[in-house]
C-alpha cells in the first residue's frame, strides 16, 4: 500500500540531510514523500524527487536565501559565545536558541495545519527538537526522530543534555541542571502554556517536544547510553542513519601520497567561524598528513595549506570511508557517520549536542576532545600522530563499523515508519 508521509526536518543540514536519506528509501518504494521545510530549502528537495510544501519560520527575506539560511544567520550572530563553558552557555547560547525555535514553531502553526489539510498524510515525521502542535492534533501517527545525541531524551543516570560533562563523574550534574531549570523554566512555562491552547498534551517538564507513537534516534550501540538509561517500547535505536543521495569521490590527484588522509569539517554552521578554521588548517599544515578540507559558506575567506584540498561544499558520506581520521565539530551526523564507517575522531564542540557527542566519543577512547578554543599546536598535531598510530583502535573501529552499515539503519527507519502507517 502506498502512503503520504510527510516529514517535517529542522532547517540545520543534519536533520534535513538525515530525512533525505530515509525519505529517499520510502521514494523508491513507492511511497508519496512530502517535505514541509523551512522555505530556503525551496527547489533542493524537489530535486532529489520528493514534493514540497514549504513553511516561514519568520517574515519571509526579500532576497533569496540559501539553504539552512535562518541558523547559519543565529549561529554567525552568536559565535562568540562558544569560547564559554557549557554551564555559561545556557544563558547566552541555549536559551536564545529555544527562543528563536519557539517563535518558528509559533510562526508556522497556522501554515502547517494548511500543508497537513492539503497534503492529506498517513504518517508525519518530524526530526526536530521543538513541539510544532499541529503535526500532534492532525490525527495521524506521530514520529519523532531524535538527530541530536540521545542524551535530549533525559534520565537521572546520564549526564544532563548540552553540559558535556563526563558519565563517570556526577559532581557537577545538579549544578548544571539547577541553572538550566533557572535560564528556561519561565520560557517553556510560557511555550508549555500556548502548546496546550493549540490542543496538544503537556509538555514533558522542562522538554519543549512531546514523544511520538513510534521514537527513532540516529546513535552507534558502541556508544549509547542504554545501560544507564533504558528506554520504553515505542523508542527504536538506528545506528546510523547515511544518506545514500550523494555522489561519488575521488581523491584529487593533489593529495596523491601514502601519508594518512584526515577529513576535517566543523560543519555547515561552525565553518562560518573562519579565524577557528584557519587556526586548526594552519595547525595541520605543519604535519605530514594529507587533508581534505570542508570549508563551508566563506570558503573564500579561507587559505588552505599546500598538503590540502578542499571545497565549499563536499560529498562526506563518500569521502569518510576513503580517510583514516575525521576531525569534526561534534555534529551527530559527522559523529555517527564517522562510527558507521570505522574512523577515530578529534573533536572540537562548539555549541548544543555537540559537547555531549565531543564527551562521549572521547570518554569511550574513540577519539579525543580538545578544548575547540584553547587548543595548543601540539595538543592537535599529539592527538593527530596518537589516534593514526593506534592500530588496534583502528582495527577495532573498523569492526565496529561493519557491524553498524550491516544493521542497516536507513531500511530499518524506512521499515518501522511504513509499519506506523499501516
Amino acid at each position: 500500500m502506498s502512503l503520504t508521509i510527510l516529514f517535517m526536518p529542522e532547517s540545520a543540514y543534519g536533520p534535513t540531510n538525515n530525512c533525505i536519506g530515509i525519505g529517499d528509501i520510502l521514494l523508491k518504494r513507492g511511497h508519496r514523500v512530502v517535505f514541509a521545510a523551512e522555505a530556503s530549502w525551496k527547489g533542493k528537495l524537489e530535486a532529489l524527487g520528493f514534493e514540497e510544501d514549504l513553511v516561514d519560520l519568520a517574515p519571509p527575506s526579500e532576497e533569496e536565501q540559501d539553504a539552512g539560511q535562518f541558523w547559519k544567520d543565529f549561529i554567525r550572530d552568536t559565535a562568540p559565545e562558544y569560547r564559554k563553558s557549557t554551564l555559561e552557555q545556557l544563558e547566552t547560547v541555549t536559551k536564545p536558541i529555544w527562543d528563536a525555535l519557539i517563535d518558528g514553531a509559533k510562526y508556522c502553526e497556522p501554515q502547517l495545519k494548511a500543508i497537513i489539510e492539503r497534503v492529506q498524510p498517513d504518517v508525519i515525521v518530524e526530526d526536530n527538537v521543538i513541539t510544532f502542535p499541529a503535526l500532534l492534533t492532525a490525527g495521524k501517527p506521530f514520529v519523532r526522530i531524535v538527530s541530536c545525541n540521545p542524551l535530549e531524551v533525559r534520565g537521572e543516570n546520564v549526564a544532563p543534555v548540552f553540559s558535556g560533562l563526563p558519565a563517570d563523574d556526577r559532581s557537577e550534574w545538579g549544578a548544571f541542571n539547577a541553572e538550566y531549570d533557572r535560564t528556561h523554566r519561565e520560557i517553556w512555562t510560557a511555550f508549555n502554556e500556548w502548546v496546550v491552547e493549540q490542543g496538544a498534551a503537556p509538555l514533558p517538564d522542562l522538554d519543549f517536544i512531546h514523544e511520538g507513537d513510534l521514537n527513532l534516534y540516529v546513535f552507534p550501540e558502541i556508544a549509547d547510553y542504554t545501560g544507564a538509561r533504558p528506554l520504553g517500547d515505542s523508542w527504536h535505536r538506528l545506528d546510523s542513519s547515511v544518506r545514500e543521495t550523494e555522489g561519488g569521490f575521488e581523491i584529487p590527484g593533489s593529495l596523491a601520497g601514502q601519508e594518512p588522509l584526515v577529513y576535517f569539517s566543523l560543519g555547515s554552521l561552525g565553518s562560518a567561524d573562519v579565524a577557528l578554521m584557519q587556526r586548526v588548517i594552519d595547525v595541520l599544515g605543519t604535519t605530514p598528513y594529507r587533508f581534505i578540507v570542508s570549508m563551508g559558506p566563506l570558503h573564500e575567506e579561507i587559505k588552505l595549506a599546500g598538503n590540502m584540498w578542499g571545497a565549499e561544499f563536499v560529498p562526506q558520506t563518500k569521502i569518510i570511508p576513503l580517510v583514516d581520521l575525521v576531525i569534526t565539530h561534534g555534529g551527530n551526523n559527522t559523529t555517527t557517520e564517522a562510527l558507521h564507517f570505522g574512523k577515530p575522531m578529534i573533536l572540537l564542540p562548539l555549541f548544543w549536542d555537540q559537547y555531549d557527542n565531543a564527551q562521549r566519543v572521547h570518554e569511550l577512547g574513540y577519539g579525543v576532545r580538545l578544548s575547540t578554543y584553547g587548543f595548543s599546536d601540539e595538543d592537535l598535531t599529539g592527538a593527530l600522530e596518537r589516534l593514526l598510530g593506534d592500530t588496534a583502535l583502528r582495527e577495532r573501529l573498523a569492526a565496529a563499523g561493519e557491524e553498524i552499515r550491516g544493521r542497516d539503519g536507513l531500511r530499518r527507519a524506512a521499515d518501522l515508519i511504513e509499519r506506523a502507517g499501516a
